[in-house]
This record gives structure tokens, C-alpha cells and sequence, in this order.
């Protein structure tokens, strides 16, 4: 027998007054209340409804006993609604959340779209930390990881390779009006280029090319080097030489003409792919999940990145990156 049951049909039929009212509103048959009331009854060992032909109504034990039964009931239904709520809870998107991204993609990704997202998920509070690899201690310890480059993600991970971010070539106009413009990518080893290094030290001082089947590799040299992105930057636009950047960094200075970029017919290979990597166990949570989905519709939708088949970001690592020379352009051949 059902108890929980069995109670509620007893209470029914007293607030209603017979066994086919009870079941009218229970929208049950009248045999299936008559039963479980009489299985109630059986089980206590005392007649708690007096039955007439004009309907039910309890007796001094079935008085008694109807009052604890409402209070029992009162109980139970305050406990279901716990239980909703804590459902909900648990489904709901809310709590603390680690995300760890490169600088840029923080930057020039992430912020303009934090807004929304925290529109969306109120409840959500973000711990947003830079970094450069994926090994770093705080990338260690956060729900959510969107890098650039070539990440070695662990088995456990789940890793989607977003796409490529697009590069250009660029310089201050005033250095284009001092040095003239360069009409081919192997100009460039006319021009003062200042090239950076990657966060394993690789100085990427070999700028690659392609346009339609033309592929063109050109070591380049300049005065300075850096390993980060805004001393270069921060020179370039001073004019004191040209930048290899990502078009996401740039386009606030190439739009306002502080930086006019070159080559716009060829495609400046190996831009580094932008990757988002999370734990497999941790999709589960509503909170990790929410973020995933709302990065991979943000960046997916971004022109910055390279999407259509012809312009996918590169699987493959470039050579320099898998052997860890410390210089790009020691990959290339030389004829004697």
C-alpha cells in the first residue's frame, strides 16, 4: 500500500464528503479511493470513515488521525517544494567559474563579450586570469581554457580548435612614406621587422606566405625583439618598424589610421589557432556548459578568425614550434 497515497484519498474524501466526489476531484475511479481507504483502515485497526448513503464523514478516531494526517501532508509538500528547488538549483547556472585565457583573446575577445553572457547568467560570477600555456598554475586550475597556439592538452580534456587567428603585416604611415611600400612579402628583408617570441622562446623571425599557389617564406631581421605583443606594438606604431600582428589586436589602429597594414593580397600564414579546452567531467556542470556554448557561438562568429575551408586554422604545427628552435627562419633550407 501506498501510505503517502492512502492519507491523501482519506483526506480527499473527508473534505469532500463521499468517496465520488473524492474521486471526481482526484480524477481517479470511486473503487480505487474506496480501496485504499479501506487498506488504511485495515492496516490501523479502527474505522475512521462512518458510511451512509449521503456520503462519508470521520469518526472521533477518523477526527483525530485527519488532523495529523494534514499536518503530515503540510509537511510532505513544504519537502517536495525543497526538493523542486533544489533541482533547480542544480540545474540552474550559477557559482564561481575559472576562466583562464591568452591576454588577446581576454582582451579583445572575451571583455566586449562578458556583458552579455553575465546578462544571461546573473548568477555566474567570473574569475577571468591570463596566461600563456596551458600548464601555467592558474590555467592548471580553471574550468575553462581559451589559448592560442599549440597546446598540449591532457587526455582528459575536451579541445575545440576554433580557428585561425588572421595575421597582417602593418607599419606607422609615416614609416611607409619613409621607406616606401612593399610590393612583394620578400620585400620585407628590405624593412626593419620586429618580430616576437612565443612563450617558449621561439623567436618567429620567419613570416610565411601564401597567395592562391605561391607560397613564400621570408626570414626577416630588425633591431628589436620582444616577447610581448605591446612593446612591439607600442614601437611599431611609433614608427620605428614593421609588425607581424594578429588582426584582432590591431583593428582599433588600423581603423582609426595609426597602423596601415600591406600585402593584403597575400595570406600571412601559420596565424596561431585559437583553442578552447575544458575537462571532459566538467561539461557537466550548468555553469562550464553555459560558458562553452556562449564562447563557441561568440568566436565562431567573429571575422578575425579564420572559418571558410579554404582558410582553416592549421593543424599541423609549424615546423619551428614542433622541433623548438629558437629561432623560426632556422628552418629554412639555404642553398650553398
Amino acid at each position: 500500500m501506498d501510505k503517502l497515497k492512502a492519507l491523501e484519498y482519506f483526506i480527499r474524501s473527508v473534505e469532500a464528503g463521499s468517496f465520488s466526489r473524492a474521486a471526481q476531484r482526484l480524477e481517479i475511479s470511486v473503487p480505487a479511493v474506496q480501496k485504499l481507504v479501506g487498506a488504511l483502515e485495515h492496516q490501523l485497526g479502527v474505522i475512521l470513515l462512518e458510511r451512509d448513503t449521503h456520503g462519508v464523514r470521520p469518526t472521533p478516531a477518523g477526527a483525530e488521525y485527519l488532523d495529523r494526517c494534514r499536518a503530515l501532508q503540510l509537511e510532505h509538500d513544504e519537502l517536495r517544494q525543497v526538493e523542486r528547488r533544489l533541482k533547480g538549483s542544480s540545474e540552474r547556472a550559477s557559482g564561481l567559474l575559472a576562466v583562464a585565457a591568452h591576454p588577446q583573446l581576454a582582451h579583445h575577445v572575451l571583455l566586449p563579450a562578458l556583458p552579455r553572457f553575465h546578462a544571461l547568467h546573473p548568477e555566474i560570477e567570473i574569475d577571468l586570469r591570463t596566461v600563456h600555456r596551458i600548464s601555467d598554475t592558474d590555467a592548471v586550475t580553471a574550468d575553462v581554457l581559451l589559448l592560442h597556439g599549440w597546446p598540449d592538452a591532457p587526455p582528459d580534456y575536451v579541445h575545440h580548435r576554433l580557428g585561425g587567428a588572421r595575421s597582417l603585416i602593418a607599419a606607422a604611415p609615416e614609416h611607409w612614406a619613409a621607406h616606401g611600400v612593399p610590393q612583394h612579402p620578400s620585400d620585407l628583408t628590405r624593412y626593419a621587422c620586429l618580430p616576437m617570441r612565443n612563450p617558449s622562446g621561439t623567436l618567429i623571425d620567419l613570416w610565411e606566405f601564401r597567395r592562391q599557389d605561391q607560397a613564400v617564406q621570408v626570414p626577416v631581421r630588425g633591431w628589436l625583439s620582444s616577447n610581448a605583443r605591446e612593446v612591439v606594438l607600442d614601437m611599431v606604431l611609433g614608427g620605428h618598424g614593421v609588425g607581424r600582428f594578429t588582426e584582432m589586436t590591431t583593428r582599433n589602429a588600423v581603423q582609426s589610421g595609426r597602423l596601415v597594414p600591406v600585402l593584403l593580397d597575400w595570406e600571412v600564414q601559420n596565424g596561431p589557432p585559437v583553442n578552447l579546452l575544458f575537462k571532459g567531467t566538467a561539461r557537466r556542470t550548468p555553469r562550464v556548459r553555459a560558458f562553452v556554448d556562449f564562447v563557441l557561438q561568440c568566436v565562431r562568429s567573429m571575422q578575425t578568425l579564420r572559418d571558410a575551408p579554404a582558410a582553416q586554422a592549421p593543424t599541423q604545427r609549424p615546423a619551428w614550434h614542433l622541433r623548438g628552435y629558437s629561432r623560426a627562419s632556422a628552418t629554412v633550407r639555404r642553398s650553398d
